[in-house]
Order: C-alpha cells, then structure tokens, then sequence
C-alpha cells in the first residue's frame, strides 16, 4: 500500500499541520479523527487496515487530516468566540490546502470527495458535508455528534449558529445550496445507546423535513468504539 506523510506550514492556521495519505488512485476520502485526536489514528487504530483491499485495488485513497481540537472547540481558556473562530480557520485550511493537495495527487474528472469521521470527527466530516456541498460527494458519520452548543457555554451568534447542524440545517430555503446537499450521499451510523444518539436522530429528521435523503442507520448497544467503527467503515465506505 502506498503511504506518504505531509507537513507544511498551514497559513490558514499559522502553523504546521501534518496528514498521512494511503492508496494509489480511486475517490479521496477526507479522514477527521476523533476528539483531539493526530493524523496517525486512522492507522493505528486499524481503519485502515480494515479498508486495505479497497485501498490497495484502487477504490479510494486516504486523506487523515490532524485536529486543531484543543484550538476551538475544546479550548476552554478562550472566549467561545474564538473557539468558533478557530474552527473556521480549521475550515479554511481544509479547502484552501488539504482538498487541492488531493485533486492534485488524485486527478480525477469527479473532483468531489468521500468524508468520514467517528465520534467528533464525525461532527466535523458532516459539517464539512453540509457546509460545502459542493465539495462533498460522500458522507459516513459514525457515532457522532452534531451540536455544538455543548461547546460553547451558553454563547449564541451567527458564526456559532452556522457551525450547528441541528440548527441551521432546518433554516436552509431551497435554493442551489440545498440542491447541493440532497446529491450527497448522506450515511448516519451510530448505536442505540450511543450518547449522541438522540442528535443522530434528530439530524436524520431535519434533512427529511428538508427532503435530503440520508440514511440513518442506528446499531444494537452502546457500538461507540473502534472494533465497531471498523466494521461500519468497510459497510459504508
């Protein structure tokens, strides 16, 4: 399997970042880890060994970004302002940086990409789905969250509002970009007594009432945990 490592200095970010990519060819798949998680989860969790066959006979290749968590959303000496903020940059450092490194080592006439994330980094992988569409071919959410004010200590405004699925995505009018969200193809995985899995449902709910197809597809127990995650990737992925 063809492996790299990636370090550059990030200027949306100001400072270095670092991502591992795995494959040859096929559909990027833009990896979040989980809570403060690194770049190196991914494998040495075994996600990647898991998808291996797919990698390896070209289907997808691996992007497994790092985290800026500690930055934003869990930086709890900065004003919930900044925490936003912070994320925002993250955001900027994903479109201006991370997905022209993909186009550019995977060049394929689909430019979209596959996003993928288990616990918080599926909070992330779906607000990168939902807020670029565009740019989204594909999600796979397992056992995340997808609420932010959890984060944020009662803080409320526009940005905070825009960074929250289970807020703005019921305030979408038609127009082209919920046209963009309904090509999506839009997989929700969590367990039936996740924590989150009251969020999952209710996100599952507000993209029907927008009529965005999604599946939402909701396993036995608490499955919040990388066996189970290993098994839902090679599912959905």
């Amino acid at each position: 399997m063809n492996r790299e490592y990636h370090r550059w200095y990030s200027h949306s970010l100001g400072r270095d970042m670092e991502l591992l990519s795995f494959g040859h060819a096929g559909t990027p798949v833009l990896v979040f880890p989980t809570s403060m998680g690194r770049f190196f989860e991914y494998e040495d969790r075994g996600m990647v060994g898991a998808l291996e066959s797919k990698i390896d006979e070209g289907w997808i290749s691996l992007f497994c970004v790092d985290s800026i968590d500690q930055e934003s959303w869990y930086n709890l000496h900065a004003h919930p302002f900044e925490r936003v903020a912070r994320h925002l940059a993250y955001e900027r450092y994903l479109l201006a940086e991370v997905l022209p490194l993909t186009h550019r080592l995977r060049a394929r006439p689909e430019h979209r990409i596959i996003a993928t994330g288990c616990s918080l980094g599926a909070f992330h992988a779906t607000l990168l789905a939902l807020r670029q569409p565009s740019e989204v071919l594909k999600l796979v959410s397992l056992s995340g969250k997808y609420e932010n004010s959890s984060f944020l200590d009662g803080h409320s405004d526009f940005d905070s509002y825009l960074t929250n699925p289970l807020a703005f995505v019921p305030g979408l009018s038609e127009g082209p970009e919920l046209e963009a969200i309904r090509a999506i193809e839009l997989n929700i995985v969590t367990g039936s007594t996740d924590p989150h899995v009251l969020e999952a449902r209710e996100l599952s709910r507000v993209l029907w009432d927008k009529s965005v197809p999604n599946v939402l597809d909701v396993w036995d127990g608490w499955v919040h945990d990388w066996p189970y995650w290993q098994q839902m990737i090679v599912k959905y992925l």
